[in-house]
């Protein structure tokens, strides 16, 4: 004897989720559809849970970095009242490969 497929009671939002996601993912939907998407979504409790859960295994992916794996950029020193007077005495006596060299200010 053959098996039956167990029949599977759907409401209208689940219908029409399933259809403009499909028409979402292939890039055909327009302004409108993808508003009634949201509403659907902000509307219906259950379509919303399967959507935070397929966004949280979507977001457990082991492809992306983690922070520890990311190397710390050095510190940025800021320049003390020391380091600007020498910044501005080396500034002053720059040597220009000009013949009448100029104070540059």
């Amino acid at each position: 004897m053959k098996q039956r497929k167990y029949l599977e009671r759907r409401t209208f939002n689940q219908d029409r989720f399933d259809i403009l996601i499909k028409r979402q993912k292939s890039g055909v939907a327009t302004f409108n559809e993808l508003t009634e998407l949201d509403a659907i979504v902000n509307r219906d409790p259950d379509i919303r849970e399967s959507v935070l859960e397929e966004m949280q295994a979507i977001n457990d992916l082991p492809d992306e970095p983690k922070q520890e794996d990311i190397p710390a950029s050095m510190p940025v020193k800021t320049p003390t009242l020391l380091d600007k007077i020498a910044s501005f005495f080396k500034r002053l006596f720059i040597n220009t490969d000009d013949p009448n060299p100029a104070l540059l200010i």
